[in-house]
């Protein structure tokens, strides 16, 4: 059977070349005799498997050398908890800004450990609009740090620029969007990521933070919660998800082989706005957000008639176009365009909802 155009929002297709990679690597990695899956994380073959992708992690988003880069279990949705429990460092207080989904369960965990300020929430438009930067007013005396998420899976809304926090830590949830483009990892104090999108499969979490940062957990913090334990012992405390920190190291390489970040944020605007102006031009079609803040990698859009959704999902995926429907709390359809999505999958979403207006418009 052919592959599919897989358009969801996560867990997200992987490049074909590492899927190949890792299946004429399953049985028999490098003449070991095993599989990545059956090596002892503490080892010497897997412990230079971890270091390998962390150094080419390092490499593709510069990050400085006073930053940890942390491998671990349970998704972006842990942090949630355990970013806040680490970086109150003896304040009481935090500023979120809330855009989405996802920054809004933030924001609603956070009151579990701490007194979060909502500094703005775009819920009255709906969630498809971003803040003015000269209209965020922080709380530089009293938060520990601000928190935003960078793009919103569900609602495709992006900030286009970095809050300026002055001298507070800035936390950025970018799940949907590291390793999509250039970064300046200087401006934040922790990023963390998920890494179903353009990380690698489901079941490991990326954590960049500044090691100034570390250290000053809250009392009570589970030990498996704080990150210092996790930076002694490289991400290694307990049995770490070896093989999707594996694939995920085979990613990084990919994406070196394929001129780095710069040339994914090329392709990446390209995919985008080639959707966008088939959306827009259309006549039929309609995407809710403001212009100034679409995501490159979430584009939710609507048909005129919600009749019409079952059978254009029917129709798409009879052309291997499948998982375009949107989240269920926002309707619609929704294509996710992560780095793995080629070009020619976006030109055949294009000319089938061309083709499709053309039957129903």
């Amino acid at each position: 059977m052919q592959r599919v155009y897989n358009f969801s929002a996560g867990p997200a297709m992987l490049p074909e070349e590492v899927l190949q990679q890792a299946r004429e690597e399953m049985l028999n990695w490098h003449d070991v005799g095993m599989s990545v899956m059956e090596m002892s994380h503490r080892g010497k073959d897997f412990i230079g498997i971890a270091q390998q992708a962390e150094a080419d992690l390092r490499e593709l988003l510069i990050i400085p050398e006073n930053y940890n880069v942390l491998f671990l279990q349970g998704g972006a949705s842990s942090q949630f908890a355990m970013m806040p429990m680490n970086l109150l460092r003896g304040k009481s207080a935090a500023d979120y800004i809330c855009t989405g989904f996802w920054s809004k369960k933030a924001f609603v965990e956070a009151k579990k450990f701490c007194q979060p300020n909502l500094i703005v929430s775009t819920e009255n438009s709906g969630f498809t609009t971003i803040p003015e930067a000269v209209n965020l007013k922080f709380n530089s005396d009293t938060a520990a740090f601000v928190h935003y998420t960078h793009n919103e899976t569900i609602e495709g809304v992006e900030f286009s620029y970095i809050p300026n926090t002055g001298a507070v830590p800035l936390v950025a949830d970018m799940s949907s969007t590291l390793l999509s483009r250039p970064i300046d990892v200087n401006r934040y104090g922790l990023i963390y990521a998920g890494a179903q999108k353009n990380i690698g499969p489901a079941g490991l979490v990326v954590v960049i933070v500044r090691k100034d940062l570390v250290g000053q957990a809250i009392t009570n913090t589970p030990t498996m919660f704080d990150y210092k334990f996790h930076v002694d012992h490289y991400s290694m405390y307990n049995t770490p998800p070896t093989y999707s920190w594996y694939l995920a190291g085979l990613v990084f390489q990919w994406l070196k082989r394929n001129g780095g970040l710069t040339a994914m944020a090329e392709i990446n605007q390209r995919k985008a706005q080639a959707l966008y102006a088939a959306i827009d031009n259309s006549g039929f079609y309609k995407n809710p957000v403001a212009h100034n803040c679409r995501s490159w990698m979430n584009i939710p859009f609507t048909l005129p008639d919600v009749a019409l959704e079952a059978t254009f999902l029917s129709q798409a995926k009879q052309l291997g176009l499948v998982t375009l429907q949107g989240h269920k709390s926002v309707g619609g359809m929704r294509a996710s365009l992560y780095n793995a999505m080629p070009e020619a999958g976006v030109q055949t979403l294009i000319e089938f909802m061309i083709e499709f207006q053309r039957k129903y418009g």
